[in-house]
């Protein structure tokens, strides 16, 4: 996997961390200090989750390597369409932030603990451990340890661009993030079978 693809890959791994870090700096007022430590927590956990799933992967390869990249086209099918299923639901958690008119009508919460953002980030970095596992089956180890940083870094950055849109309260458009993501995914998953197979 080149770097560009690692970029792709990351960018639509890190939607709902997007997503998610929007929504909290919009409805908890929360600082950009206090948006950094939220956002450093969600890169560490879109970090960790691939990279034990690629730990899983890189077992499972040598017993697996007859199928390993059906598996991988597998996973990465599954997440995207999963991602393009769900964004045709209502998001009614971002609810406030994409509709401006609530703005005078939504006081702040409370300031959100420590806690709830380790919570958020391991909620938000489920399916990337399913990813992991692709990656694992399909690349050496080395390969995964840059990828897994990329995605880490770039997770940190979008959760970032978050906090400041949430703060500014530009609604992010969840729909069609969720889509193109979705779409990448599976784009890749075709790619890494059609490289196996041709």
């Amino acid at each position: 996997m080149g770097f560009v693809e690692a970029l792709l890959l990351a960018l639509a791994l890190c939607v709902d961390s997007l997503v998610v870090s929007t929504t909290t700096a919009f409805r908890t007022k929360m600082t950009y200090r206090r948006g950094l430590l939220m956002a450093l927590i969600f890169g560490l956990c879109q970090g960790a989750f691939p990279l034990a799933g690629a730990l899983i992967g890189d077992v499972a390869r040598e017993f697996i390597e007859a199928v390993d990249h059906w598996i991988a086209f597998g996973l990465l099918a599954f997440i995207g369409g999963k991602m393009i299923i769900e964004s045709s639901k209502e998001c009614k958690e971002c609810k406030g932030v994409q509709d401006n008119s609530n703005v005078s009508h939504s006081p702040a919460l409370p300031r959100t603990p420590l806690y709830s953002f380790f919570v958020l980030g391991v909620a938000t970095s489920i399916d990337a451990f399913a990813v992991g596992i692709g990656l694992g089956l399909d690349n050496p180890l080395t390969t995964v340890l840059w990828i897994v940083a990329t995605i880490g870094i770039v997770t940190t950055l979008v959760s970032l661009l978050g906090v400041y849109l949430g703060k500014r309260n530009i609604p992010v458009p969840e729909r069609t993030a969720n889509i193109i993501a979705g779409l990448v995914l599976l784009g890749l998953g075709v790619k890494i079978l059609l490289e196996h197979l041709l």
